[in-house]
């Protein structure tokens, strides 16, 4: 087990509107207000995109199985963000409801906001953590300073 203590820092809430991007909304917003480490909590609604719901066989590394969504999804979900050598490294899993179907998974690549998504970014300062590739697992994986 690795862990790394910091505290909390500031504390936004957001307001993503219909036609928005929640992925491109939020990386603007980190880089904006040089947000290095926090973790966010969502909800609302989104359209038109694709979620990992695992991998296509539980093997490392992992094929990422991918399930699209498209016309209007109810959300609730949570990120957490930790610097990489590309910058922020956002990484965001959601349950995801439309009539009687429902899906959960962690969110890539596009996630169209549907009327509005309200999310609120918890700030953590002080932490020695970084995303870093891994190769054997092919994924960034956090990485933090102490080790038990």
């Amino acid at each position: 087990m690795q862990y790394s203590e910091g505290s909390l820092g500031r504390v936004f809430v957001l307001r993503m509107d219909h036609g928005e991007d929640l992925i491109e909304s939020l990386q603007k917003f980190l880089k904006e207000k040089k947000i290095e480490s926090c973790t966010a909590l969502f909800l609302g609604a989104l359209r038109d995109g694709r979620a990992v719901t695992g991998p296509t066989s539980p093997v490392i590394p992992p094929t990422p199985n991918f399930e699209a969504y498209d016309s209007a999804w109810e959300v609730f979900g949570m990120a957490t963000v930790y610097p990489s050598v590309q910058g922020p490294n956002l990484h965001i899993h959601s349950a995801m409801g439309r009539g009687r179907q429902s899906l959960t998974g962690c969110i890539r690549d596009k996630a169209g906001v549907y009327l509005v998504v309200e999310a609120v970014l918890f700030e953590i300062c002080g932490l020695a953590a970084e995303r870093v590739w891994d190769e054997k697992m092919r994924l960034c994986l956090l990485s933090l300073k102490n080790q038990l």
